[in-house]
């Protein structure tokens, strides 16, 4: 870590926060905690409020109820210059008739900083960022990853408590991105901050998090460890939410230790009956000739190293990862089994149900949950 760069970091405590525009319900009691040093990471489909829970975190709105702590300081009514924040947004906001070296320095001289430690902290956030090169050159003369970065080094030159990015990529191309990405990544290990990230891709959001949440109809979802999400969504909104392409959703009945649907009928353990959603994601399940489940193909993604097969299964869209060298033709029945322990099962009112494991390795989970044609 740049000690010399970078000071003390800071919690940052919502409780209850709510708001509304009019007669539109935007954030409806949002509780979020964040470490000193942690990478959060809000997603969420349009509308779902996450930039406004960041322009509420930074200040740009204020609440109309709720508290809002920053290292436990209470800020939920302070003005944004009185909240020790640094903010990088989608669109760069850099001064266009000021080189990079004056907007790393903006800051800075607002606070009547003395020229010795501005120098100190530019030639340091320079350096540190790759821009030593740019430092005469204007806005209009850098890429947009170059550009994007000097946004992020006028915050750093601060050294705030807080940083803020609101989609700070979804103005580059796909290479850009990832190499911002990448860069975003080393600088929160490097300078050990806080920061609090809103971005509606989900690269970035399973990369780039310590903690990634999940925001629906303006309140939190679920929120933990990316994988941990991935891997057991609370609702089937997270689990449709996250993964491309999306997960797979079959309606069916637990019965007599099996959930059985149109075209399915596979075994599970520890269930209650009742009517389930079955969720299967595409990369869970394999070609396997003497599986239960025949896909009839419909659309094939040939992506180098692996194969999309899009299709029907029982009359319901399904979607199969493919490794390997098999690509089915288009009007090619498929069979597939699906890997073990990887099934998703929710309730009527769309929450996770657990499914217990295999109970040995000889169970009827332990190699392939075959789905068998009814």
């Amino acid at each position: 870590m740049t000690g010399s760069l970078f000071r003390a970091v800071a919690e940052l405590g919502l409780r209850d926060i709510r708001k509304a525009f009019g007669e539109t319900h935007v954030l409806k009691g949002v509780d979020l905690s964040v470490r000193d040093g942690e990478l959060v990471v809000l997603v969420g489909p349009s509308g779902c409020g996450k930039s406004t829970l960041l322009r509420t975190i930074a200040g740009l709105e204020l609440p109309d109820s709720g508290t809002l702590h920053i290292g436990g300081r209470d800020v939920t009514k302070a003005a944004p210059k009185d909240r020790d924040i640094g903010m990088v947004f989608q669109s760069y906001a850099l001064y266009p008739h000021l080189t990079v070296r004056d907007n790393l320095a903006f800051g800075l001289r607002l606070r009547k900083t003395d020229d010795a430690t501005v120098k100190e902290r530019v030639d340091g956030v320079a350096k540190m960022l790759g821009l030593a090169p740019l430092l005469d050159r204007y806005p209009r003369q850098l890429s947009g990853g170059q550009r994007q970065r000097v946004a992020m080094g006028r915050a750093i030159a601060r050294r705030p408590a807080l940083f803020l990015f609101d989609e700070p990529l979804s103005n580059l191309d796909a290479a850009l991105r990832a190499e911002v990405r990448v860069e975003i990544k080393r600088l929160h290990a490097e300078l050990s901050a806080t920061m609090v990230y809103v971005t509606h891709d989900q690269v970035e959001a399973m990369t780039l998090a310590d903690k990634l949440v999940v925001l629906n109809g303006g309140l939190v979802e679920q929120e933990g460890p990316p994988l941990e999400i991935y891997e057991r969504p609370a609702t089937k909104f997270v689990a449709g939410f996250l993964g491309s392409p999306a997960m797979n959703f079959l309606e069916g009945t637990v019965a007599d230790g099996r959930v059985r649907g149109e075209g399915f009928d596979l075994a599970v353990a520890g269930v209650q009956p009742g009517k389930v959603t079955v969720g299967i994601r595409p990369h869970d399940v394999h070609l396997d000739a003497s599986g239960g489940m025949k896909l009839v193909v419909e659309v094939v993604e040939a992506m180098g190293f692996e194969t999309y097969a899009h299709g029907k299964l029982g009359g319901v869209p399904f979607v199969a990862r493919l490794e390997g060298d098999h690509r089915p033709g288009v009007g090619e029945t498929i069979s597939l089994s699906v890997t073990a322990g990887h099934l998703h099962l929710f309730d009527e009112s769309d929450r996770r149900i657990s499914v217990a494991p295999p109970a040995s390795p000889k169970g009827p989970l332990a190699e392939d949950a075959s789905l068998e044609v009814s």
